[in-house]
């Protein structure tokens, strides 16, 4: 009985094989990118891994909702207590902002779930596993590794859509406040073009020719800080929360036991920092777009 010994032809291709696995190997790589990866499409939706840690944060207030609900007591007891008290500190801080009980009960269903939102994102992103776990997703002779979740907040498709949706519903509890005119006008003054006339032939004011028309650029600017809000709400969440990952990264690549346990908690104060300054942001932007234009101008009034 004879052994067939492997041909050079073999040898050369297990030594290829080889050669490739090892190339494959090396190419996997996984950067901090700007940009959240797909991991995978309903229909034509694609479902990115911040998408699904955001969807995550939202199972997560439900299931604290229902919680919460289930266990109401007339002597609030555990969560409940915990849940009030919160709530009740949350309350007082909107009134020194709003300056009224009256629009702190009307912000606060939005203001608040808002805040609880972005915080949980922002944390969900600390957990162990996230940005860690995942899948290996080869294109031609490169690798990459894609995680399966990311912190939502560290996406800027995220932070941005939060930052337009408030920015507008400001707008449309300003109109209701105010009304249409009032508000258009606190943007595109015509009232300060139109008030011209009265204000020479009337009144003998002939400054108002030049006073009127800086007025109404005034409000045009106002109109460009209204683009600005959105930028600064959107890029400093987003900015905050991406350099804590690109962080926590680089430390766990140098030492991954002690040295980045105090940057982990570091980080959750950034967190908690975060969603209260967009939280509170929010709040002042409601409170001032609700408040009538000539009233700001002139308190004594």
């Amino acid at each position: 009985m004879t052994t067939a010994s492997p041909t050079a032809d073999t040898v050369n291709s297990i030594e290829h094989d080889s050669a490739t696995v090892s190339a494959t190997e090396q190419h996997v790589s996984h950067e901090a990118t700007l940009f959240a990866e797909p991991i995978f499409t309903i229909q034509n939706f694609t479902v990115t891994n911040a998408l699904l840690t955001s969807w995550v944060a939202v199972g997560c207030i439900i299931i604290l909702s229902l919680l919460i609900r289930r266990k109401i007591q007339t002597v609030p007891r555990g969560i409940q207590n915990v849940a009030e008290a919160l709530l009740s500190g949350a309350t007082n801080l909107a009134d020194s902002i709003t300056g009224s009980p009256e629009k702190t009960a009307r912000f606060m269903p939005i203001v608040f779930p808002l805040f609880v939102f972005i915080l949980i994102n922002n944390w969900l992103g600390l957990l162990p596993g996230v940005g860690t776990i995942g899948f290996i997703e080869t294109h031609g002779q490169e690798s990459a590794f894609v995680p399966l979740f990311r912190g939502g907040t560290a996406d800027l498709n995220l932070t941005l859509a939060l930052a337009i949706v408030t920015v507008v519903l400001t707008h449309i509890f300003g109109v209701i406040a105010t009304g249409a005119w009032s508000h258009l006008n606190r943007f595109v003054s015509f009232n300060v073009l139109l008030e011209i006339p009265k204000e020479i032939f009337v009144k003998k004011n002939f400054a108002a020719i030049l006073i009127n028309p800086i007025k109404f650029f005034v409000g045009l600017i106002e109109t460009v800080g209204e683009l600005a809000k959105v930028a600064s709400l959107s890029f400093r969440l987003f900015g905050n929360i991406f350099a804590g990952e690109v962080l926590l990264g680089t430390m766990a690549a140098l030492f991954a036991y002690i040295l980045p346990t105090p940057f982990m908690f570091l980080e959750v104060m950034v967190g908690f920092i975060q969603a209260m300054i967009f939280a509170i942001l929010v709040l002042m932007f409601l409170t001032v777009l609700t408040t009538e234009h000539e009233h700001e101008a002139s308190p004594s009034h």
